[in-house]
């Protein structure tokens, strides 16, 4: 009878995979990087970024659309942008930029990004940055400098009605703009359309009455984007199809748009059984967008897409420590993890989300259904269903031999989410993170991009002066020095 866990994840699933295997001690490998050997070297709790994997998403996007516009002689241009909201950081950015991408932005904050950016020399003047959202007060100045100090290819998508004369007052010359789609959601939504954009039947009147005899703005692009993401599915075509007779018509009376922004949504990996035709997908939606705009007799657009969730998603994970296991009745078994999922994967708070959850150690063991518990005293701080079934199992758990667990591409928006460098419910420490890239020979090199709080960090924040714990701690040694030597 084959009871050991990794009998059990075989006759689930097609295992090994391209990212996951096991060395020949049996213990987890993601993308060929030795999990216990970081475990070895920094400890847990630990957060990490895998960097390449960023730039393979990117170049694989890249290359699925250039195929998909060559297969169809497409004549427009494909344009990357990265959706700078899924990760903020530094080291993401400086991966992502090196392979000749575009940024959305979504915030003013954002804007103060992509001026150190650029005086870093990662991005130019012919990087466009496409500025979406809701836009008042700074965010507009923001912008207004970027395109004052000379950057043109900023485009900011008017959200609502009076952001043109917003915008008007703080840009000196002439600038370019695109206009967002308020587009209707899926009827398992809790509202009908998106408060985001301006609603399909009322672009083209906007275009006329604000647009068209305004010499100071010329619009570029029309943008599109759906909560649900780029599926297929009959809600998304239909929305695609909306969009497109939208751009039809607002191309016939306005020459000057020449762009198409289809937003992101591309899913990514959150279970061994994923499965997901990127290329069949944008072959798809490259065949549908030709089609439309040959049958009105106007050019194609260049397309945009803002890929966040994709760019950066796989390239994160997180590594835990069983620390003990409740038995709380004759049922349910609780693992007790060194960490809290509410304030490092808040997204499986928030949003019930799943990501793919794996041992690193114990997969000759025998398997036992499990339910995984945070440290906080909170009563929703577990995780408790894999996405491709409604339960857990891993290894079984001992004492004598630690049990250390990974989660896998978790690289986008939970630190964003759960604050980074900030408070954590119940003053659980954010862990350690590390950066992982590989040399010019190909080697593993990682780099400690931040410590682990301490409870100093975290006093600080909270008002309080840390010096006098310092000044307990020193009293006390001192007293027991003094114990001692009596």
């Amino acid at each position: 009878m084959k009871t050991k866990y990794i009998d059990l994840i075989e006759q689930t699933f097609d295992f090994p995979q391209k990212e996951f295997n096991l060395d020949e001690n049996n213990k987890l490998q993601f993308h060929g990087i030795d999990l216990s050997k970081l475990i070895a070297q920094y400890g847990t709790p630990l957060k990490f970024t895998y960097l390449p994997k960023i730039s393979e998403n990117i170049n694989n996007a890249k290359k699925w659309f250039a195929n998909a516009m060559q297969k169809h002689n497409y004549e427009g241009n494909y344009n990357y942008c990265y959706c700078t909201k899924s990760s903020h950081f530094k080291h993401v950015l400086n991966e992502a930029l090196q392979n000749d991408i575009h940024i959305e932005t979504s915030s003013a904050f954002d804007i103060d990004i992509v001026e150190n950016l650029k005086a870093q020399g990662k991005i130019t003047d012919d990087t466009f940055v496409i500025s979406n959202g809701f836009k008042r007060d700074q965010y507009v100045k923001n912008i207004g400098r970027l395109i004052n100090n000379g950057h043109n290819n900023c485009i900011p998508i008017i959200d609502n009605y009076e952001e043109i004369s917003l915008l008007s007052q703080e840009i000196k010359g002439n600038y370019n703009i695109g206009i967002r789609i308020a587009s209707e959601e899926e009827p398992k939504f809790e509202f009908y359309t998106s408060r985001l954009g301006i609603g399909y039947k009322n672009i083209v009147p906007f275009y006329n009455r604000e647009i068209k005899d305004n010499p100071k703005v010329t619009l570029k692009m029309l943008h599109f984007f759906i909560n649900t993401g780029i599926r297929d599915t009959a809600y998304y075509w239909n929305e695609l199809l909306k969009c497109m007779k939208v751009y039809v018509n607002l191309k016939k009376v306005c020459p000057s748009l020449n762009s198409l922004n289809i937003g992101g949504g591309f899913p990514i990996k959150n279970s061994l059984a994923f499965d997901y035709d990127y290329e069949y997908m944008i072959d798809e939606i490259i065949l549908q967008i030709k089609q439309t705009c040959e049958e009105a007799e106007v050019p194609v657009p260049n397309i945009f897409t803002e890929f966040g969730s994709f760019t950066v998603g796989e390239s994160g994970g997180a590594i835990y420590e069983v620390l003990y296991q409740k038995q709380q009745n004759d049922r349910e078994k609780w693992n007790m993890i060194n960490s809290s999922f509410i304030t490092t994967m808040p997204d499986t708070w928030a949003i019930n989300k799943r990501f793919i959850m794996l041992p690193i150690t114990g997969w000759q063991k025998e398997y036992e259904r499990v339910l995984l518990g945070g440290l906080t005293c909170d009563s929703d701080d577990y995780y408790n269903s894999e996405q491709h079934m409604n339960a857990i199992y891993l290894p079984r758990y001992s004492k004598e031999k630690p049990l250390y667990i990974g989660f896998f591409n978790t690289g986008a928006y939970q630190e964003t989410i759960g604050g980074f460098g900030g408070l954590q419910h119940c003053l659980i420490p954010q862990p350690k993170h590390i950066l992982i890239n590989r040399d010019a020979d190909g080697n593993i090199v990682t780099e400690l991009f931040s410590q682990q709080q301490t409870s100093e960090n975290l006093l600080s924040l909270l008002g309080y002066d840390y010096t006098i714990n310092n000044k307990l701690d020193n009293a006390n040694e001192e007293v027991n020095l003094e114990t001692t030597i009596n």
